[in-house]
């Protein structure tokens, strides 16, 4: 759906600093129930993967996918999207642990009230250490490695995995780390990984997200 990317675009234009103008016209002409507020687009790759294996239409059911360009940005977007003066739309998204109190402070920062504050935090789904980890322990290294293969990327994970950083890190560590060593990677495996799951090891986070839209 075009309008929900213009949508998306004009409330990271407004978040960065510029006129919410377009986004409140736009929000009230699609219009926009729900936004997921994610970290980046790998992360958007992974929801939208998901949702399509399950049949479901985000856009088509007024729900925004969008990626902040990362976590810190998150108060941001919630004083702009979440309640009043701000858009008034249901937020939901995902987490890391590590990033879990400063969203939860950002998002009670950004409702106006202590009850509304707590249903915000509560709609957020927090994953273990990112999302990318949470796959990679769903589908297993095993896996991970063979769908590295397939996707030509062999070369290139024998080659990193010689580096010196890498000795003595679990193979799971050193899978994540070998998803953000090349731009457009992570994005690439976001959907990669989802496609490859089966319908019973989707990532709890993930599945809850999912499910709560």
């Amino acid at each position: 759906m075009a309008d929900m990317g213009a949508f998306r675009e004009a409330v990271t234009g407004w978040a960065a600093g510029g006129s919410g103008e377009s986004a409140r016209e736009l929000a009230a002409r699609l219009p926009v129930r729900a936004v997921v507020l994610l970290e980046g687009p790998s992360d958007a790759a992974a929801v939208d993967a998901l949702a399509e294996r399950r049949g479901r239409d985000l856009e088509g059911e007024e729900v925004c996918v969008l990626p902040m360009g990362g976590a810190m940005s998150v108060g941001r977007f919630a004083r702009l999207l979440g309640p009043p003066p701000g858009l008034g739309l249901r937020l939901t998204g995902l987490c890391d642990v590590r990033e879990r109190d400063f969203y939860a402070r950002a998002l009670e920062e950004a409702a106006a009230g202590a009850a509304q504050a707590q249903e915000q935090v509560q709609r957020f789904f927090v994953c273990a250490a990112d999302l990318e980890d949470e796959l990679i322990r769903a589908l297993g290294a095993a896996r991970v490695e063979e769908l590295v293969r397939a996707e030509g990327d062999l070369r290139a994970l024998q080659t990193f995995l010689r580096q010196p950083a890498q000795q003595g890190r679990t193979a799971q560590q050193q899978l994540r780390r070998f998803l953000g060593t090349k731009k457009g990677r992570k994005i690439r495996y976001g959907r990669v990984l989802v496609e490859a799951l089966e319908p019973d090891r989707v990532p709890a986070p993930l599945d809850g997200l999912l499910t709560s839209l």
